[in-house]
């Protein structure tokens, strides 16, 4: 936790400084950051109420609406009355319009400046670091989306997985079964038959799920996994249904998977799914004794 701390800490003071938030005016303009923020919601929101923009801020009733009769002196905004006399929507003028306009484009002439001197390949690098961030933090809450595979995504899969299930002391055996399992989907796949799904949040990989085929009429389940910062939000869920559309589709008579009773929640999952245990049995090849257990969802009859 210290750690973090100190680490956003120090973003925050870079950041500060690199976007010019300390002056006393906003780019050399005559507002204030404040004021620049408050213009800017009033510009990209449609006839906002005078609460929305405090709550969306943060700030005090009585400091956004000392901002409001500030921006209604200058005529850059005007306020009408809404369905309740209390509600009084609020728009720009042509005035604040350009005010709005002119201030715009000087942000994005001096981002697109700051900018200029990194790399294509840098530029993505860091678009996909400040995703992360604010979904880490919970900025906006990023919507979440699942495609299929790509060049690279069964590496990471299989990193995250082996770094994630460290925690349950299962080292070095999990990273090579990890390991083998992607390695095989790879060179052995079957286009039609076998799938991977990538859920992704903010730019971030934010779980998958594979299907294989296992012989006789059976798929199996591989790989479950969400990243602790994308749960709760349906994702494992999600992936499992895709898993048992595609096997239906592909004509499997049933779907297998293998996990552990520790996995408390991805076993809730798949009972949620329809998955059944069939059969328990405690191993050792993760160095030590787990329980594991095989599960089964019948497709057909």
């Amino acid at each position: 936790m210290d750690e973090a701390v100190a680490a956003l800490r120090t973003f925050n003071r870079f950041h500060t400084r690199f976007a010019g938030l300390l002056d006393v005016h906003y780019l050399d303009s005559d507002l204030s950051l404040a004021e620049a923020r408050l213009l800017y919601e009033i510009a990209t929101r449609s006839a906002p109420l005078a609460s929305e923009l405090q709550a969306e801020l943060g700030l005090d009733a009585g400091y956004v609406s000392r901002m409001l009769r500030r921006f209604q002196a200058k005529g850059w905004i005007s306020r009408s009355r809404g369905a309740d006399a209390r509600q009084r929507p609020i728009v720009l003028t042509g005035a604040g319009r350009a005010k709005f306009d002119a201030l715009d484009a000087v942000t994005r002439r001096q981002v697109a400046g700051r900018l200029a001197p990194l790399p294509a390949a840098d530029r993505a690098t860091l678009v996909q670091a400040l995703g992360a961030v604010r979904a880490l933090l919970g900025g906006g809450q990023a919507p979440w989306s699942i495609r299929t595979f790509r060049t690279g995504d069964l590496a990471m899969i299989a990193a995250r997985q082996s770094i994630l299930y460290e925690s349950y002391g299962w080292g070095r055996p999990m990273e090579i079964l990890q390991g083998e399992v992607t390695t095989a989907f790879l060179r052995d796949f079957k286009p039609g038959r076998e799938q991977c799904w990538v859920a992704e949040r903010a730019g971030l990989m934010a779980g998958s799920v594979l299907i294989v085929d296992a012989g006789g009429g059976v798929g199996q389940l591989r790989l479950l996994y969400v990243e602790p910062w994308a749960r709760g939000l349906g994702i494992g869920a999600a992936l499992v249904d895709l898993c048992v559309a595609f096997a239906r589709d592909a004509g499997y008579e049933r779907i297998t998977l293998w996990t552990h009773t520790v996995l408390e929640s991805a076993r809730r999952i798949y009972e949620a799914a329809g998955f059944r245990i069939v059969a328990t049995a405690v191993h050792d090849e993760f160095g030590k004794p787990e329980e594991g257990e095989t599960w089964e969802l019948a497709l057909t009859g």
